[in-house]
């Protein structure tokens, strides 16, 4: 993102980031065991006691805090740290049992990303930096949806909006490589309205089979107007982020066409299984792992070299994922168990992976000594 402004350069020393990602890795280690706790692995207590958190902790208390960091460092002020510290701490407050007070402290943390965000679109008209405030709405709507007490399956539909708009206006800024014609980016638009249409209309019968018609087209746009398209064919790091986002893509519509064909996100049933963890697993972490080697260094000021074992967690991460939709799809529990488990080592091999190129780059900035 490079919507930087005056004063831009204040925030904070990359040390000084580090404790805001050991809060939201915090948040991915306890959201993690509780997803596991919720499939019958057993877990160590302060991961098995939050087991009805694991949306929470997912979506606010790791990617919330992520995203918001990230969003704090593109327009280097430092009250807009106060984010993801917010969030950071909200997580740490429903691991230890505040679910009250950590629910005020995310909705206080999504506030001051929103805030960010339109702070960006005023100093940068543009549909990408629209589409980042109205990712961060989402995120602040669904927090106070469910520190009110809403259904999980409405709530859920602003959150996962919360992600993937903030991914598809990261790649709508990145197309300036190959801009869109004036037709994509009115189809772009029309995207949008039919998400928030979906959104408007969550709690109703027609709202989430239109939010998932909504993510169809959006994933079929992404595909057709992402540079990806071109850059598979290069090779190395290029390559690899190419075949993340492709590779997402195709998730986010498979996410979307459930929601589509089941009309929404019953609580408990395996279409609301299959189709949250299609978007957040399969598209959310895909994007994820792509990004990585951009983002981790203009966080944290360290190189992040590309090796070929990239692939490996990402391999894994689809092939896992695989095997918890067939188990969903099929009414296999244990298939839903280990694909779920499957899911948990291909994120922790992916951390590990990136922990060590990041060491690798630093031994290299010191001629291996």
């Amino acid at each position: 993102m490079n919507a930087r402004g005056p004063g831009a350069r204040a925030g904070i020393p990359p040390l000084a980031r580090v404790p805001l990602l050991v809060l939201g890795f915090a948040g991915l280690v306890a959201g993690i065991g509780a997803g596991l706790a919720r499939l019958g692995w057993m877990m160590p207590d302060f991961a098995a006691t939050a087991a009805t958190l694991h949306g929470p902790l997912m979506i606010c208390g790791f990617f919330g805090v992520v995203i918001s960091l990230e969003r704090a460092v593109a327009i280097g002020r430092r009250w807009a740290y106060l984010g993801p510290l917010l969030a950071g701490i909200g997580g740490i407050a429903l691991i230890e049992g505040s679910t009250a007070a950590g629910g005020w402290l995310l909705v206080a943390g999504s506030v001051v990303l929103l805030v960010a965000s339109v702070d960006i679109f005023r100093r940068q008209r543009a549909v990408f930096t629209f589409t980042l405030a109205l990712g961060a709405a989402c995120w602040t709507v669904g927090n106070a949806l469910w520190l009110a007490g809403l259904p999980p399956n409405v709530t859920a539909l602003w959150w996962l909006a919360f992600l993937i708009l903030t991914i598809a206006a990261e790649r709508l800024e990145l197309s300036r490589f190959l801009p869109p014609s004036p037709a994509a980016h009115r189809m772009f638009v029309a995207v949008l309205l039919a998400l928030v249409a979906g959104l408007a209309g969550a709690g109703a019968a027609w709202g989430p089979p239109a939010f998932g018609g909504g993510l169809l087209a959006l994933a079929g746009w992404l595909i057709k107007q992402d540079i990806a398209r071109r850059t598979i064919r290069s090779k190395g790091l290029t390559r690899y982020i190419a075949a993340c986002l492709l590779s997402g893509y195709v998730w986010l519509a498979a996410g979307g066409g459930v929601i589509l064909v089941a009309g929404g996100l019953a609580p408990g049933s395996a279409a609301n299984d299959a189709a949250i963890h299609a978007i957040a697993i399969g598209f959310v972490f895909s994007m994820i792992f792509g990004h990585a080697p951009i983002i981790l260094p203009a966080v944290l000021r360290a190189k992040m070299p590309y090796r070929a074992t990239f692939y490996l967690p990402l391999a894994l991460l689809h092939g896992s994922l695989l095997v918890r939709i067939a188990g969903d799809a099929l009414g296999g529990h244990d298939l839903v168990r280990i694909g779920g488990l499957l899911n948990a080592l291909a994120i922790a091999a992916f951390i590990l992976n990136s922990a060590t190129a990041v060491a690798m780059g630093k031994r290299r900035d010191t001629g291996g000594r």
